[in-house]
């Protein structure tokens, strides 16, 4: 065993953050937080359980037994509080006490599961925590203590990652960042160098089999963007960031923080770029609709990119938003910034983030309307999310090319689902992906984008859809007034081309900005198409009669069809439009969408073939039109307010009344907005390849008199 090495916090930086304990700064709030939180474990009695399911009341204990070995640990090391070493000892000689003779625990599903959870995700989350926490004691402990503790638990925790699960230290995936993590920070703790050798150039030692530099490699566009979405995402930052500062303080030769044109940097800001105005993240692939950049991954990227990089007061303003810092030597600057900076909203603009490692897979679009009232508009035409060829884990994927996400008055109005989980809820099919997640939540219908024929883009098969991505058209956002990006999908559909173009306009005398959505499809042959919308709220009025099923039937018998209530439908003449119009918080929206070809408006909702009521019941749109080619041409406008305390309700109707589809073909397609007033909005797109941003789309009043809409 190596003499002691600081890991994460030094002895002299262990001082300075002493002196933050009655600080009136960001940091002291936050190290005072944790001291609050340890002080509160501490008076729970010991306990540390044997096996359980996952979710369950073991699993939980275990949880909270690392992140108090962790949090004693560290705080043992900045206070010198003898109680908290104690605590941290005791939990440490306990489980050091039972591990070698703990069977593998009972797993339900398709990981490996560890001694003490259901899979080795868990298991290697407990041996990270652990580890660093077991290194900040180290000085204090005699040579008996730490024999006991490396040698029963984390010498076998080693052995079971590099033997038993060797599949899942090496899978190219979050789970293996994780670890990896675990590996290489066990290996400089306990001066294990092979260990650390294999953690981060793989077992092979390729660098691209497995391994920290593959990972690195791999699993990050040129841009930052992760291939499994922002769900996924935070998660895999914490580990990364962690095992990230551990290589800089013990083998800076490496440079770990200029790897591929710092793709720490760019990953850490590419996350918090995909996030909503409030903070949370569009749940793109399997992801929770709760998450949001106050999670611990989000909060050490924050303290790590300020310091380890140029002090950008964009990180600044994030740590504002997120109201917490990681209490580290890395935050000691980013807290002294913030009590020196006067207060910030973050804005990271308008971005087009690059998918796949080199960049070529397509990408997510995102416009933005920085002002009072920020609004947001995201479009995703990257990868599918799983890559089964690399692992059967990496499957967090979802069908759905095109999607839409819109942001508006502090709410996402236009939603994506989500994943179906009930995460670590026992009853719920033991906290896992319950079988809705693949029949509904998976499948195109359940996004905003639209369906061909009944059935899921790719046809709900993760092997083809790997193999294609969507192709950027045009991102133009130099005007802060009039923005657009537009994309296009080939193959998802045998022989149909989709291509979907989103404008974020800034009208006079509408309080918000004018979303118009123009989703153009072209085929040989005739097709049903279902231009899909998912909102939440109470439905307020529409221009056409509906007319409400009188029995509840689904809309179909599968590809998440047999999910959706068929609730009530309206048919809409040829060359006219519908309006449908709902409130969502306190604001109304208003949807109005051209119909060339006529069609039906159905209105459905979830729950539909759900025996067990896993899924959310929540509302649906499908715009129904059939043909070869077809256009959706839409616009979203946010309106009004509503306050029921008060009884006030203001401008609950829009000002758009109808849309008409002017012209359409190949080069060009150009609609008429018809506004209150006798005002119209002519709107041209450029419909052909690689279109100059000057000339991919233009928008002008019809009336001279309205002509001080900015120009493009």
């Amino acid at each position: 065993m190596n003499d002691w090495q600081p890991l994460l916090i030094s002895v002299s930086e262990a001082e300075k953050l002493r002196g933050q304990l009655e600080a009136n700064s960001p940091l002291g709030s936050a190290l005072r937080a944790q001291i609050a939180t340890l002080e509160t474990l501490i008076t729970q009695p010991l306990s540390i359980p044997g096996h359980g399911e996952g979710g369950g009341p073991e699993h939980t204990q275990h949880k909270q037994n690392y992140l108090a070995i962790n949090l004693a640990g560290r705080l043992f090391l900045i206070t010198g509080e003898p109680r908290y070493y104690d605590y941290a000892l005791a939990l440490l000689n306990g489980y050091a006490a039972i591990y070698p003779a703990l069977g593998s625990a009972t797993s339900k599903d398709s990981n490996a599961p560890g001694r003490l959870f259901h899979q080795t995700l868990n298991e290697n989350m407990f041996w990270l925590y652990a580890v660093e926490g077991y290194h900040c004691l180290i000085p204090s402990l005699d040579a008996a203590q730490r024999q006991n503790i490396e040698d029963h638990l984390f010498s076998v925790m080693a052995a079971d990652a590099l033997n038993r699960h060797a599949g899942d230290f090496d899978i190219v995936h979050n789970h293996g960042i994780w670890s990896v993590a675990a590996a290489a920070i066990s290996g400089y703790v306990l001066g294990d160098a092979p260990l650390v050798e294999k953690a981060l150039y793989g077992l092979r030692g390729d660098s691209e089999s497995g391994g920290f530099f593959a990972q690195l490699s791999q699993l990050f566009s040129p841009d930052g963007y992760y291939i499994e979405g922002p769900y996924y995402h935070r998660f895999a930052l914490r580990p990364l960031l962690l095992l990230a500062e551990a290589i800089e303080r013990r083998q800076p030769a490496l440079q770990i923080y200029q790897f591929r044109g710092q793709i720490i940097r760019k990953t850490c800001e590419a996350l918090l770029q995909t996030a909503f105005p409030d903070g949370t993240w569009p749940a793109l692939n399997d992801a929770s609709k709760t998450i949001n950049i106050r999670d611990d991954g989000a909060v050490i990227a924050a303290s790590v990119c300020y310091f380890r990089y140029d002090q950008s007061p964009q990180w600044a303003a994030v740590a504002q938003q997120q109201r917490t810092l990681w209490v580290s030597a890395a935050a000691l600057e980013l807290s002294a910034a913030l009590q020196a900076l006067p207060a910030q909203a973050v804005n990271w603009g308008s971005v087009e983030l690059r998918d796949g490692p080199e960049g070529s897979q397509g990408g997510i679009g995102i416009l933005r309307h920085d002002a009072a009232d920020p609004a947001m508009a995201l479009m995703y035409y990257g990868q599918h999310g799983s890559i089964p060829r690399l692992h059967s884990a990496l499957n967090h994927g979802h069908f759905d090319g095109l999607h839409l996400s819109l942001f508006s008055r502090g709410r996402e109005f236009l939603r994506d689902y989500g994943f179906g989980r009930w995460v670590n809820i026992e009853p719920k099919f033991g906290g896992r992906y319950i079988a809705e997640n693949h029949s509904y939540c998976k499948q195109t219908v359940a996004h905003n984008t639209v369906v061909v024929d009944g059935q899921s883009q790719n046809n709900g098969d993760s092997l083809q859809a790997e193999q294609r991505f969507g192709e950027p058209h045009f991102f133009v956002t130099g005007n802060p007034a009039m923005q657009g990006m537009s994309a296009r999908l080939t193959g998802y559909y045998p022989g149909v081309g989709q291509q979907r173009t989103v404008l974020m306009l800034s009208v006079p005398a509408l309080p918000s900005p004018l979303i118009v959505d123009v989703f153009r499809l072209t085929s040989p042959q005739p097709h049903q198409y279902d231009y899909c919308l998912h909102h939440l709220g109470q439905f307020m009025a529409s221009d056409t009669a509906l007319q409400a099923a009188a029995q509840l039937t689904p809309l179909g018998t599968d590809h998440g069809y047999q999910h959706l209530w068929d609730c009530a439908r309206a048919k809409i003449a040829p060359g006219d439009s519908a309006l449908f119009s709902w409130l969502d918080g306190d604001s109304y929206q208003t949807l109005v969408s051209a119909f060339p070809a006529g069609g039906e408006l159905i209105v459905a909702r979830t729950g539909a073939g759900d025996p067990h009521f896993n899924l959310r019941c929540e509302p649906a749109l499908l715009l129904r039109t059939h043909g070869t080619d077809a256009i959706f041409a839409s616009a979203f406008e946010t309106h009004g307010y509503f306050d029921e305390a008060t009884e006030t309700s203001i401008d609950a109707r829009g000002q758009v009344e109808r849309i008409r589809v002017v012209s359409h073909d190949p080069c060009q397609t150009e609609l008429a907005i018809f506004f209150t007033g006798n005002r119209t909005l002519s709107v041209c797109i450029n419909n052909g390849d690689a279109p100059a941003a000057e000339d991919a789309f233009s928008v002008a009043w019809q009336s001279v008199s309205h002509l001080n809409i900015p120009q493009s």
